[in-house]
């Protein structure tokens, strides 16, 4: 959903007086052109990192690859924490930081045959977009910064994260913000995620997941008929439940996106499950989905298990149908203000380069510091991209160049250049 930008006129002219200030420091200047001339560095560090396998919980390979190239360009302080996030810092001045992040794990599973090329100005291959355009992206600003000696105030925070995607869950950015040394010195994130430059995400949108297991004892569908029937009590669930009314605004859904269970056709089965997705902008409407789904769990339930007693022909008791609903992911939701100064800056920045971008709502890295109050967005790498989470994923190196300008002006601005 795309927004109008409010805001103060007055705060963002004199934001585009900044912004242009900052554009003609000789030091930028010296920066922007060598990011014009380092595009074939850029498109092998991502060609590079897309060879490195890093499926959910398994980015340890790819982050002691960008350990290595964070110490290349000369960052300081370069370290991991517990969880794997890669963190390098370019320093300045006092304890408050701006963080540049990209997440470096993809939705591919463990195997996944990484056929990456590069044809032209495209690069193929399974996360070369998503999030190697965001990655290559944070590596080319740090270059860039560090090639031309860009003086700023803050102290800027590189970093490298994981868990981003799937069952992930967001770990990473959650341990940023709740137990590293950094959750209380950073006071603006601008996060990386993907291709282009026509997107501002400042509104989070949430999302809980649920695996809903239902068990019995099972049986043989002849000699045990009249048990109740797992699957029966679950698809009962799912016809009630699939009525639950939605509102349009704040736009809320929910998707039933797998079913496992069963051993044979001529098996009552011993357990069924599925996988449940329940998304919105709101919190509460999260919380009254997630307790529709409970109550129409625990009313199939009852009715499959009175039901059983009927259709035994022995009047034969069996023990009862048992069930389970279990978190495996949680998003929390979260808005930016239209008048945060992180939104400003990169309006006021948009403006100077002539780009149109348009506020979204999205689930991202954002998700984390915007749920807790504090300024954060997410924007592309630059370039263009398509076919995330597919195995014919690609991006085009055409228009990185605007991408980097974009980011390095935020950044420099939060930084105070």
């Amino acid at each position: 959903m795309a927004h109008t930008p409010r805001g103060d006129s007055e705060t963002l002219a004199g934001l585009q007086q900044d912004i242009s200030r900052i554009s003609a420091l000789s030091e930028v200047r010296a920066a922007m052109a060598w990011l014009r001339s380092r595009e074939p560095k850029f498109a092998q560090w991502q060609l590079e990192m897309a060879r490195i396998p890093a499926p959910p919980f398994g980015e340890t390979a790819r982050g002691e690859w960008l350990q290595q190239r964070f110490r290349e360009l000369g960052l300081e302080e370069v370290s991991t924490d517990e969880v794997g996030n890669v963190f390098a810092v370019h320093p300045g001045n006092g304890s408050r930081c701006v963080s540049l992040s990209a997440h470096m794990d993809t939705v591919f599973p463990a195997g996944t045959p990484l056929n990456v090329r590069q044809q032209g100005n495209r690069l193929y291959g399974p996360g070369v977009s998503d999030n190697g355009a965001g990655v290559a992206a944070l590596l080319a600003v740090a270059a860039g910064l560090r090639a031309a000696s860009v003086p700023h105030s803050a102290p800027i925070l590189f970093i490298g994260n994981v868990g981003e995607e799937g069952e992930g869950d967001l770990r990473g950015m959650r341990h940023i913000f709740s137990s590293s040394r950094w959750k209380d010195s950073i006071v603006a994130s601008l996060i990386l995620d993907g291709a282009g430059s026509d997107t501002i995400v400042a509104e989070a949108l949430g999302s809980s997941r649920f695996e809903v297991i239902v068990r019995g004892p099972g049986g043989h569908s002849w000699s045990d008929f009249g048990a109740p029937n797992p699957i029966v009590a679950l698809a009962r669930s799912i016809q009630a439940f699939s009525q639950t009314s939605v509102p349009s605004s704040p736009k809320t859904t929910f998707n039933i996106g797998v079913i496992r269970g069963g051993t044979s056709v001529n098996s009552i089965p011993e357990s069924v499950s599925m996988r449940v997705d329940i998304r919105s902008t709101s919190m509460a409407e999260i919380e009254r989905l997630e307790a529709a789904l409970r109550c129409a769990l625990e009313r199939a339930v009852f009715e499959e298990s009175e039901a059983s007693e009927k259709r035994s022909p022995s009047q034969r008791r069996f023990s009862g149908l048992s069930h389970e609903v279990i978190p495996i992911g949680n998003r929390p939701a979260g808005e930016l203000e239209r008048g945060a100064h992180i939104l400003q800056v990169i309006h006021a920045v948009d403006e100077h380069l002539g780009n149109t971008a348009q506020v979204q709502r999205a689930s991202t890295d954002a998700n984390i510091p915007l749920s807790l109050g504090r300024e954060a967005i997410a924007i592309g790498g630059g370039g263009s991209g398509g076919g995330a989470h597919t195995l014919q994923e690609w991006f085009d190196c055409n228009g990185r160049e605007l991408g980097l300008k974009r980011i390095l002006l935020t950044l420099l601005a939060l930084a105070g250049a």
